[in-house]
């Protein structure tokens, strides 16, 4: 399989609203311009690709159907705007809370890269040609360690992040955006220029 570059979208606060836990799937609402965004991934050829930390479920918040299901409304939500995702990993582990197997000191959840890694072997993706985009540091903290460039949104938690705790960053983002399409702008910009 030939490899080729992703972007790596968190879920809540970069493609979605930020609400808290998504316990259902009419809780979940895609942020404007977040379904032109993937469309541009789409046309350009580029995987677009969500990764999630979605402790709830170890936190007894929701169960996996329920996420399951929350995962189903955004695909339907995405393709009635003509865009498609690649993939949609989750890490549903928390490492202090809840009940085995879902606590778990485990490999999958951001800032580890685990669904990274799962996502470029299952999907011919090449990490290095990548690029992370997330509304938190945290979010941004795989992306040195993948080889992967990272864009930080200023969606959902971003703002503030930016503004308020910026010198706590541990990894500085490659670049900041408005919002997900200023991301893959960027990130499509970068890409012709190579």
């Amino acid at each position: 399989m030939v490899s080729r570059p992703a972007v790596f979208v968190d879920r809540d606060g970069t493609l979605t609203e930020e609400v808290g836990y998504v316990n259902h799937p009419k809780r979940l609402r895609l942020l404007p311009r977040s379904v032109e965004a993937i469309r541009c991934l789409n046309q350009a050829g580029v995987a677009a690709v969500v990764v999630t930390n979605q402790a709830g479920i170890a936190r007894g918040y929701f169960s996996e159907d329920v996420l399951h299901a929350v995962n189903t409304a955004l695909a339907s939500a995405l393709e009635a705007g003509g865009a498609r995702l690649d993939g949609v990993y989750v890490c549903p582990h928390h490492p202090s809370e809840g009940a085995p197997p879902w606590r778990s000191d485990c490999d999958c959840r951001k800032p580890r890269p685990g669904l990274l890694l799962r996502a470029a072997a299952d999907l011919g993706l090449d990490l290095t040609a990548s690029t992370i985009v997330g509304d938190k540091a945290s979010d941004l903290e795989v992306a040195p360690r993948v080889g992967a460039r990272s864009v930080l949104v200023l969606t959902g938690y971003g703002l503030g992040e930016w503004e308020y705790r910026r010198d706590t960053f541990s990894v500085m983002p490659d670049h900041v955006a408005d919002d997900l399409l200023g991301a893959v702008e960027w990130v499509l910009r970068q890409r012709g220029a190579r």
